[in-house]
């Protein structure tokens, strides 16, 4: 058996991001233009249906909206810190590790986009049923400073278990998505902490066993999983432009809620269009009804997923200062409630 590794990669791409833009010296997006960054997944229903059916171009008028798909978080945040992107939908994990690196406030919070939408799901056959089964087991996240990533060291440090690199005796595999369902289905690994639609696949396509949804072990079962985000500098000088993307995005967020056949049809056909892949109907409806679509940014999860990486080491050992995370707070800031 062969597996690419790819620990330590996100947060090293997150550090040479920071550098990059202490010393960039790149132009400012043109004002008639928005940059957009996201994921080709089910827990970034909001910016694919936003985009597909025309709110956010709509809501935009004759702004130019460009935008750019990626695998994982710290790419996200390499695109707004390197200034080729002006928006970003990510979660709150990598988020915060690139905010308390960057030291100057360079990345807001707009709004939330998700809640949930993320499952432990063990192979078939594998001895594992609680916690303590874990020993000595092989299991997938999506890269290092992933949210997924971040809330399965911790929940393997809640019950006394750690990684082999840091001493312990879980072997963790960081890597994309797709790579995570093929050596899931060669049976290369025992188990994944992956979002939607993967969990799911991995339930119906390959006979996995969905142990517990993430949600299940947050309070009220509620957590971000996707913020929309900003680089301050835009946001800063294009306050209009920002406010008529944050309406987009609750409007969205509305008739998401308002067309769950409609949601879920738009995104079969984009996943289709940017992969060349046909999901099949059941899964994607089953993958939807695991998550929430919400606007509200579920402020007291994204403070637990700064400690949670702080603990982890992800933002140092000298602490860390989350006062300025929010923009617009005294105005537009927080999106709608969920």
């Amino acid at each position: 058996m062969k597996i690419l590794v790819y620990s330590g990669v996100a947060i090293t791409v997150i550090a040479i991001a920071v550098a990059a833009v202490l010393s960039s010296g790149q132009s400012e997006s043109d004002k008639n233009q928005v940059r957009v960054v996201f994921f080709a997944n089910v827990n970034h229903a909001v910016p694919i249906v936003g985009l597909e059916n025309g709110e956010f171009a709509k809501e935009l008028g004759n702004t130019t909206i460009k935008t750019r798909i990626v695998d994982s978080g710290p790419e996200v945040i390499e695109a707004l810190f390197t200034e080729s992107a002006d928006l970003g939908y990510l979660g709150p994990a990598p988020f915060v590790i690139g905010y308390v690196k960057s030291k100057t406030a360079d990345i807001k919070i707009l709004a939330g986009a998700a809640s949930g939408g993320a499952s432990f799901v063990i192979q078939k056959d594998a001895a594992i049923s609680i916690a303590a089964d874990l020993d000595g087991k092989k299991i997938a996240a999506p890269f290092i400073g992933n949210t997924q990533d971040v809330s399965l060291r911790h929940y393997l440090a809640e019950h006394n278990l750690k990684s082999k690199e840091r001493g312990g005796t879980v072997t963790i595999y960081n890597i994309a998505t797709p790579e995570i369902y093929t050596i899931f289905a060669k049976g290369d690994i025992d188990a994944a902490w992956v979002p939607e639609p993967t969990a799911t696949m991995l339930v119906e396509q390959l006979g996995g066993k969905r142990l517990f949804q993430e949600e299940d072990t947050w309070p009220d079962k509620k957590f971000s999983s996707v913020l929309l985000v900003g680089r301050t500098e835009f946001l800063e000088k294009h306050p209009d432009l920002v406010a008529k993307w944050i309406d987009a995005n609750e409007n969205t967020v509305n008739w998401i809620k308002e067309n769950p056949d409609k949601t879920e049809s738009i995104f079969i056909d984009f996943y289709k269009k940017h992969t060349g892949k046909k999901l099949n109907e059941n899964i994607i409806h089953s993958a939807f009804s695991h998550i929430q679509i919400t606007s509200e940014p579920i402020q007291n999860s994204i403070s637990i997923f700064a400690e949670r990486a702080y603990d982890l080491g992800y933002l140092g050992h000298s602490g860390y200062n989350l006062d300025h995370i929010y923009y617009g707070v005294d105005n537009r800031t927080m999106g709608g409630a969920s």
